[in-house]
């Protein structure tokens, strides 16, 4: 094939390293019928919506901003601004907080570790707020990082203005947000993200055991967290890892904590009971090559992270892939520049997609090369 020609090429089928002999795939029922304001369930890592109720409406989130918190904090760990063993003095704003209580005393120091627990297990509002004014200073300052970590992560329905989740008219999230969010949570922090299965904590001689009912009835939960006001009524995000397969459910707005927890139980069986999650590459794993002018060798494609697909049971047997490069690609082309797109459909349907990217920074080659491909460029 002429170099144009293969420069010019959108499509390269690939076959996925995943494949196996193709079967029919199973039926799949309805979603189940749950009492709740809004609900949601997801593949925590290619994301898909497996099903949902009015999952993108404004919703009151109670205690499930803590999730919010959390992911704030977290990253101020790995960054260094925070150590789990650093004492966080206790303001008396901390101390005064409405709710939930971890019962940290006013004056005290409190290890970060302590109020990471305090904030998880017992929903503790002087607990998070501590720990907002340790991260950013006050409470103002962190709710303003919240939100730009929010717009970060694409939570496009969500709006912070308090990090414990205390009624206001502009703190709102969305029942897809909170979903988003805690598979965020899992993710990027394996680390910390033990301390949403913990059972109980006792701080200051006062034992208090985790809402997350879930926790005791499945043993394949984990996580995440509840949340209850009168007016946003009983949340629950909700996560469960099954033969590798994790998914994240988000009920909002439940009549009481059992009604949260088995229409959580319930969106979580029927996803492992219909659906199916792989992954189909790994990151920096070769998916193909591409022709570029002014280099002699093709280059070697990769992806810069995981690429998983969901899809209900046995049909990943029979998806395919294909790069789709973009056009009259010339060298010198920097490691991080997307150069295409690899997709993976299942009949006509995409259910997985991803940039694609140079293996390694691509130099142009040797003088002839570059004055052969310039006079191709032109006539191309």
């Amino acid at each position: 094939m002429p170099r144009s020609a293969a420069c010019a090429l959108s499509v390269l089928l690939l076959a996925l390293a995943c494949s196996s002999p193709s079967r029919a795939a199973a039926p799949v029922p309805p979603p189940p019928v749950l009492p709740a304001k809004s609900w949601v369930l997801l593949d925590a890592f290619s994301l898909r919506t497996i099903a949902g109720q009015n999952d993108a409406e404004r919703v009151e989130p109670a205690s499930l901003t803590k999730l919010m918190t959390a992911y704030c904090v977290f990253h101020a760990l790995r960054e260094g601004k925070l150590r789990l063993d650093q004492q966080v003095p206790i303001s008396e704003r901390a101390w005064k907080a409405e709710g939930s209580r971890t019962f940290v005393d006013v004056g005290s120091h409190v290890p970060v570790e302590a109020l990471i627990q305090g904030m998880i297990v017992q929903s503790g509002n002087d607990a998070t707020i501590a720990l907002a004014e340790a991260v950013a200073g006050s409470e103002a300052t962190f709710t303003a990082l919240m939100n730009q970590y929010s717009e970060r992560l694409g939570l496009k329905g969500s709006h912070w203005t308090n990090s414990s989740g205390l009624p206001d008219p502009q703190h709102y999230s969305t029942a897809r947000d909170i979903a988003l969010l805690g598979a965020a949570l899992v993710r990027e922090f394996p680390e910390y993200y033990k301390w949403y299965s913990q059972r109980s904590f006792t701080y200051n001689n006062i034992a208090q055991a985790n809402r997350n009912g879930l926790l005791d009835r499945d043993p394949t939960v984990d996580g995440i967290k509840t949340g209850h006001t009168e007016a946003a009524g009983y949340c629950l995000a909700s996560s469960a890892l099954r033969d590798g397969m994790r998914l994240v459910s988000t009920v909002m707005g439940a009549a009481s904590s059992k009604a949260r927890e088995d229409a959580s139980a319930a969106l979580l069986g029927y996803g492992f009971g219909f659906f199916e999650s792989k992954r189909l590459f790994a990151a920096a794993q070769r998916v193909g090559s591409a022709q570029v002018y002014k280099v002699g060798d093709p280059v070697p494609l990769v992806l810069h992270a995981d690429l998983y697909a969901t899809a209900p049971r046995g049909e990943l047997a029979g998806a395919r892939s294909e790069l789709h490069m973009l056009p009259r690609l010339v060298a010198p082309l920097a490691a991080g520049t997307a150069i295409g797109r690899l997709t993976v459909t299942v009949g006509d349907t995409v259910i997985a997609e991803a940039s694609v990217y140079p293996a390694a920074a691509v130099e142009p080659g040797n003088l002839y090369r570059r004055i052969v491909d310039s006079v191709r460029l032109w006539f191309s």
